[in-house]
């Protein structure tokens, strides 16, 4: 299992998203160019995130995306599966932890896939964009690096 661009790339934005939260909409063009990622493709994704409830986009001059909930309420789970579907290590498993294997009685590596669900799961549902966006600050102040202005 490998998360795709399309979960790295939405999930940096996302940050980017708390990052400024608060301050109003961002361009989607500020985000593409923020995070080296191409237009195109960065409203393809945020159009995904839209659907999902994650991010609510505003029309007009001063618009752009923000986040429709505060970063503390934002898991990278739920920003992974909006973008990625189910993130499931196995073809065996459903997206609920069910077994769909004709060897699911024989077996012994089902244990394997099921904890393994159970980690992933664990990790990517307590982090939170707010605890990301902290760390993103964190690294920018111990590299010197200075916030772009909005």
């Amino acid at each position: 299992m490998r998360i795709s661009t399309r979960g790295e790339y939405g999930l940096r934005a996302m940050v980017e998203l708390a990052l400024y939260q608060g301050q109003g909409p961002l361009a989607l063009n500020v985000i593409a160019q923020r995070q080296g990622i191409s237009e195109p493709y960065l409203e393809q994704l945020m159009g995904t995130l839209r659907k999902a409830g994650l991010v609510n986009s505003v029309r007009g001059a001063q618009g752009g995306y923000e986040l429709s909930r505060p970063a503390a309420k934002v898991t990278v789970g739920q920003v992974l599966r909006a973008l990625e579907g189910p993130i499931i290590p196995s073809e065996c498993l459903t997206e609920d932890g069910e077994f769909v294997c004709v060897q699911m009685e024989e077996c012994a590596t089902r244990l394997l896939w099921r904890k393994l669900q159970e980690a992933i799961d664990s990790v990517v549902d307590a982090i939170t964009l707010a605890d990301l966006a902290d760390e993103q600050r964190r690294l920018q102040v111990r590299s010197g690096a200075l916030m772009y202005e909005i």
